[in-house]
């Protein structure tokens, strides 16, 4: 019975044979062999066949594969927290995103995206961090990452504190060099250090900076706000070459204009978004480890998302999702929706 819940659950080819997972990878889905190019496609189970509470969590319901070889895109967890500054509970953000994106469906109607018709996407499952040791669990994420983009598999990162992102960037910088990066959030993690730690949510970007892991011309930060200790917070952010783009500089307007001049700054490069839930305002996003008020509306990050269309993204996250905190599962189902606008802006996506 289980074997043919899993089968109905999504469309594609048997287990296939000597798969390897990644390294850092643990799940205990079935493995897919290589698709050949006029294979079909990974599709999610329509509701219409199969109920929403049926089969294996996994992302959209799409089947767990533990190689990203044969895949376009993937989905991917990292159950990490260790880094938070505040409110825990992180860890915990993936799975919950997997759970509340059974309301997601195949197309896109408001961009026309046809992404299950046009690429190969399965969950990969989570990476196996060290939750007692915060150097090592980014050790592992490089390693798991370094494998699945080397496969030519563009990674969809489920967080998970902000941390992630630095070893993220560091597999994405050894395949594609130093990439722009389009960065929504409350705040700017380029802190260099929090009680004598260079390593936590705070600071990814000022450690991949350091590293030259970002082409910091093509920098751009949105959703900026909260109080500080200075009064002159983004004093480091210009000087490195960074758009900062304020949140009361977004209040009550379409965002549509200014994604025009970032896919103008960004060109043809690769670049990668990266995307805190507490971007959001709380009464949108409340389950979070740090949350800010006055922030973005859920139409003013689908405008981000949907802008990026044409450049050449080569990965994403969604981070900072704290269930604890997001009693109603709304800040999760807000993720997975998200996520799936990432999946909707890659290249080679179809659009009608």
């Amino acid at each position: 019975m289980l074997r043919l819940l899993a089968s109905g659950c999504a469309r594609g080819p048997g287990p296939g044979v000597g798969a390897r997972p990644a390294a850092g990878l643990f799940h205990p889905g079935r493995r897919q062999s290589r698709q050949a190019s006029d294979a079909p496609r990974n599709q999610p189970p329509s509701p219409e066949f199969v109920a929403r509470p049926v089969g294996v969590c996994s992302m959209m319901r799409l089947p767990v594969q533990t190689s990203p070889e044969g895949l376009d895109a993937a989905f991917i967890g990292v159950p990490l927290d260790t880094g938070t500054s505040n409110r825990p509970g992180a860890r915990f953000g993936p799975r919950r995103i997997r759970e509340e994106s059974v309301m997601l469906r195949t197309v896109n109607p408001s961009t026309g995206a046809l992404p299950f018709q046009s690429l190969m996407v399965a969950d990969l499952g989570d990476v196996n961090v060290n939750l007692y040791n915060l150097q090592d669990s980014c050790r592992r994420i490089q390693e798991a990452y370094e494998k699945i983009v080397a496969a030519g598999c563009i990674p969809l990162t489920l967080g998970g504190d902000h941390t992630i992102t630095y070893p993220i960037l560091q597999a994405m910088a050894k395949k594609h060099g130093p990439v722009g990066l389009l960065h929504v959030d409350a705040h700017t993690d380029t802190t260099d250090k929090a009680l004598g730690e260079k390593l936590y949510h705070g600071a990814p970007f000022r450690r991949c900076v350091d590293e030259g892991l970002l082409d910091c011309k093509r920098v751009v930060q949105i959703g900026i706000r909260g109080s500080s200790t200075t009064l002159d917070p983004y004093r480091y952010n210009w000087s490195q070459g960074f758009r900062v783009v304020l949140a009361e500089d977004c209040w009550m307007k379409s965002l549509v204009p200014l994604m025009g001049e970032v896919r103008q700054q960004m060109g043809g490069k690769p670049i990668y978004i990266s995307f805190d839930i507490d971007a959001l305002d709380p009464a949108y996003a409340p389950g979070t480890g740090t949350p800010e008020i006055a922030g973005l509306t859920p139409s003013q990050a689908l405008e981000i998302i949907r802008g990026c269309q044409g450049l050449n993204v080569v990965g994403c996250d969604l981070v900072e999702v704290s269930p604890p905190y997001d009693l109603s599962g709304n800040t999760a189902l807000l993720a997975a929706n998200l996520l799936f606008e990432m999946l909707c802006a890659l290249p080679k996506v179809t659009t009608v």
